[in-house]
């Protein structure tokens, strides 16, 4: 089993080689970029969607609709680099309005986040392996298995390391923004200079508008729910301020840098390709099926809806060309690995909040490879769940996507105009004051669009599937907070309740309960072990389940002498735990102020068969015990031969190896001999 785990995963890396793993921004980009830069994929084809039910002649409001797009996207990047510079430990949005607005509001951001990375992965996942429908029959037909196979080597690269996976997923991520820009630089050039004529393979099909004359209120829903549905590309895009600890020092600076390049290369290319696909007349349908006429009749059932991206590179290149088949292989790539975006964000998240005691501390402890694998399989659980749940189907998932961002990205940058509000009060110097009123009115400007876009989502977006996310934050933030709620309980309970001049480590009676069943080497060690206590009181006991057996017990007790006293428990029912738990209770009664100990002779065995056959009277007992107040229990262990199979294994089997050696942040010495 562990040598399976190395050949997956690699060594284990030691907690000081942590400074290792960080990232330059050239791998950086790959890693937290890849979301944002592959909604360039399907965001214009939301757009375009949306304003198909009106028919093509609603097409050309696209252009306003990008616009306003793009200017919503340049906005919020750089008021994230303001995020970036003012909080550089990590975090984002969760740490900002946590800071600002207090601890109900953040937990509401990080119930957003969350719910963004999880739809992040099973959107990127279901719009990859749709695009790699187009050229491959199979895929076609095992959307939903194929989504799961992807999501699961998506886990494993992630738990190999940040580093690595950001290394092997760097090329895809550069292929596809090379194949992107190069599409928008041959078809801007094959228009504009050669005045070349392209066609989409879908120009000459035909839209059965699903409403007709929609004029005033009803078009300027429509026009603001395809606004809502391009701002999918914006998706991701809090990603590097969630991830600053990744970045190499200077941590700040070079995650800003991260986020202008992000920004400038997904701006260009959303712009890109929304142009080409209107000059090459590209057509889409919500259902295509219907509303997508071809010579005249309907597509049928069989049709399958080329992505915008597809059908703009069959138009610039042509279909089959080299060209053509580097840009849709480059583009499944990328969508697929645009769910690393959220496998560097979740996880690192996670990690935040389970410190701060809203989920469970498991989700804060680095694995082997110094990443937080527990929230790496946590978020392959819930994608995994979203897949199945919803067929794999984008146009159904994608609905789900943007509340939970934009959420996120309101309460961050109101946030943040309460962070510049604070330092104003308190910054003198007019240089350092100016700087900030223009960081505050940048952060103020950025808030309000986010507001009216979160408006304009909810109540667009609300019928067709977003209420599943708000469902989702809900069930979030109720389980964040009972969570918190138990810790809370527990550290209370536990808390010392004298004062620091009366601690004291005070010494109480031990009486010593030997549980025997039969004299031989194990119980002999067991009372070596109780009479190595010194404790005030010791006593032998069995419990009579079979009234032979014990006779025969206590005849053999006194032909050998031991000198420990041999009670026998009546068990007329012939069960064993009831007897003793009745026995230890009445002790515990006498000796209200004193402590019980009971020690349990136990076999250690090498194989799982043998566990069943052994110790399972033991375990139900100490189960038992461990609820009843006063009682300690001991296991006195006994390896039979068969152990030794289990000590080989253990020995081959390095310290470091163990998950959870090294907590977040935490730096441990070399525990290796």
């Amino acid at each position: 089993m562990d040598g399976t785990k190395r050949l997956l995963l690699g060594r284990a890396l030691r907690s000081d080689a942590l400074g290792e793993t960080l990232l330059r921004k050239r791998v950086a980009l790959p890693v937290f970029a890849s979301d944002p830069l592959s909604s360039v994929a399907y965001a214009p084809g939301e757009v375009l969607l949306i304003l198909s039910i009106a028919g093509v002649s609603a097409y050309h409001n696209s252009v306003w609709i990008t616009a306003a797009v793009v200017v919503l996207m340049l906005t919020v990047v750089a008021s994230y680099r303001q995020t970036v510079h003012a909080y550089p430990n990590g975090g984002g949005a969760y740490e900002v309005v946590s800071s600002n607005f207090g601890r109900r509001s953040g937990l509401t951001v990080g119930s957003a986040l969350l719910v963004d990375y999880v739809l992040t992965v099973a959107v990127s996942v279901s719009a990859g392996v749709d695009n790699l429908g187009s050229a491959a029959h199979f895929v076609e037909r095992n959307e939903v298995l194929c989504a799961l196979a992807i999501i699961a080597v998506l886990m494993l690269m992630n738990l190999r390391g940040v580093k690595e996976s950001g290394t092997l997923f760097a090329i895809p991520t550069y292929a596809f923004v090379v194949g992107v820009l190069g599409t928008v630089a041959w078809g801007g050039f094959r228009a504009l200079v050669l005045d070349d004529t392209m066609r989409a393979p879908t120009a000459d099909y035909d839209i059965v508008p699903e409403q007709t004359d929609l004029a005033g209120f009803a078009m300027a829903f429509l026009l603001l729910r395809a606004f809502s549905s391009g701002c999918a590309a914006l998706t991701g895009v809090e990603a590097i301020s969630n991830g600053v600890p990744a970045f190499r020092e200077p941590k700040g600076r070079n995650a800003a840098g991260t986020l202008a390049l992000m920004g400038g290369i997904a701006a260009t290319m959303f712009l890109g390709v929304m142009a080409l696909a209107l000059s090459t007349d590209v057509r889409l349908a919500e259902d295509p099926a219907h509303d997508l006429l071809i010579g005249g009749d309907p597509a049928g059932s069989g049709y399958h809806q080329d992505p915008v991206i597809a059908q703009v590179g069959a138009a610039v290149f042509g279909s089959g060309s080299a060209a053509f088949v580097f840009l849709t292989t480059a583009t499944a790539l990328i969508l697929f690995l645009a769910a690393n975006t959220a496998y560097n964000g979740f996880p690192v998240l996670g990690s935040i909040l389970a410190q701060d005691r809203y989920l469970p501390r498991q989700l804060h402890t680095r694995g082997d490879r110094l990443g937080f694998s527990n929230g790496i399989v946590f978020l392959t659980g819930l994608a995994a769940l979203l897949v199945v749940a919803f067929n794999a189907d984008v146009n159904r998932l994608i609905q789900l996507y943007i509340v939970g961002v934009f959420v996120s990205f309101t309460f961050s940058q109101s946030g943040m105009v309460r962070h510049w509000n604070r330092l104003l009060g308190q910054e003198r110097d007019r240089a350092a004051r100016r700087r900030m009123h223009r960081a505050r009115a940048l952060n103020g400007f950025g808030a309000v669009l986010c507001v009216v876009v979160l408006v304009i989502v909810l109540i667009t977006k609300f019928s067709h599937g977003a209420w599943v996310s708000i469902v989702g934050m809900a069930c979030f933030y109720a389980v964040m907070t009972g969570i918190r709620s138990h810790y809370d309980r527990v550290a209370a309970e536990l808390a010392l309740d004298v004062p620091e001049e009366e601690l004291d480590v005070r010494p109480s009676q031990v009486h010593a309960v030997v549980l025997v069943s039969k004299i031989h080497k194990p119980t002999l060690r067991a009372l070596s072990y109780a009479k190595l206590l010194r404790s005030d009181s010791l006593v032998a006991v069995t419990i009579a389940v079979d009234p032979e057996e014990a006779a025969a017990l206590k005849a053999e007790w006194r032909h050998r002498h031991l000198d420990v006293p041999l009670k026998v428990l009546d068990a007329p029912y012939r069960e064993i735990t009831q007897p003793f738990i009745r026995f230890v209770k009445k002790l515990r009664k006498a000796h209200p102020h004193d402590v019980v100990s009971v020690i349990i002779p136990e076999y250690v065995v090498g194989h799982w068969y043998e566990a069943i056959l052994h110790n399972q009277s033991a375990l139900r007992l100490k189960a038992r015990l461990l609820l009843t107040p006063g009682v300690t229990v001991t296991s006195v262990p006994w390896q039979l031969d068969s152990a030794e199979a289990a000590r080989e294994r253990a020995r081959r089997r390095h310290p470091l190896n163990a998950p959870g050696a090294v907590r977040r942040g935490a730096g441990h010495r070399d525990r290796r001999p």
